[in-house]
């Protein structure tokens, strides 16, 4: 797999794509928006990845969105025509993100320095969230003159108590690693880029040694439950548990648990 915008490498069960271009402060470009949803399928489709790491180089995460892309002339809302094309290329960058929140593994954003605009927006996909401690958040959309528009105001209030979410996509102030870490956005900080990478890649790990057929249905579980109510999400588990359920794993992971041995699982299917 080759990209304009990533470099995507694996380590046994364990992916991690990493934004590619530091002099551009890994603005979000044409490329960028074509080749994340490609890149992330694709490894969904192999079945033997188990979590992905998504990374940064240079000395920021991203810039967001690459201010060439205003220039698209599908980004008009005059008439009636430039409106439904507005509108199908808004689907078209939001199904970006979605695939990370579609695909059968976990997916683990490792932030450092800005996080910017579209930015916030990737990584409110992501199930899990590491930063440097210097690492920062701006919902930058309200400073350019409009509404950010690509998933953090549908997943971010979710995330953050509302109060925390109007606060800053009112102001476009920064929200520091520290402060998202308190208010439980970030799941840990480390004190360099280096230790960010190696510290989200040893939890990738952790995670892919759990059976995976039981990590993608709690995927799906949690958000699930997130976007229902308690006795919707019964339901819902009640139906999901069945096509799930494998006597082998748990007969697998008790046995090596006694040994103190590590279990083998079976990877998902390809698609």
């Amino acid at each position: 797999m080759s990209y304009e915008c990533f470099e995507v490498s694996l380590d046994g069960p364990v992916a991690q794509l990493r934004l590619s271009r530091p002099e551009r402060r890994n603005a979000m470009t044409t490329a960028f928006w074509r080749e994340l949803p490609q890149a992330v399928r694709e490894l969904d489709a192999r079945g033997g990845v188990r979590a992905l790491v998504i990374s940064s180089s240079g000395p920021h995460f991203t810039a967001g969105m690459d201010l060439a892309v205003f220039q698209d002339a599908a980004l008009g809302t005059a008439t009636v025509d430039e409106r439904a094309r507005f509108r199908a290329k808004l689907e078209e960058l939001q199904q970006s993100f979605d695939a990370l929140a579609r695909a059968r593994f976990p997916v683990i954003a490792a932030v450092q320095g800005g996080c910017i605009g579209g930015g916030v927006d990737l990584v409110t996909a992501c199930c899990l969230r590491y930063a440097t401690r210097d690492a920062y958040f701006v919902i930058q959309e309200i400073n350019l003159g409009m509404m950010a528009d690509v998933g953090t105001f549908n997943r971010l209030p979710k995330q953050l108590p509302e109060a925390v979410v109007r606060e800053l996509g009112y102001t476009g102030e920064r929200l520091s690693a520290e402060r998202a870490e308190r208010l439980g956005f970030v799941n840990g900080l480390f004190e360099s880029h280096a230790a960010l990478v190696a510290g989200a890649l040893e939890v990738a790990s952790r995670i892919a040694s759990k059976a995976p057929v039981a990590i993608a249905a709690t995927k799906r579980m949690i958000a699930y439950a997130r976007d229902h109510s308690v006795a919707e999400s019964f339901e819902y588990l009640n139906a999901l548990q069945p096509g799930v359920f494998s006597i082998e794993d748990i007969r697998r992971s008790v046995a090596v648990a006694k040994g103190g041995t590590t279990p083998t699982y079976a990877d998902l299917p390809a698609k």
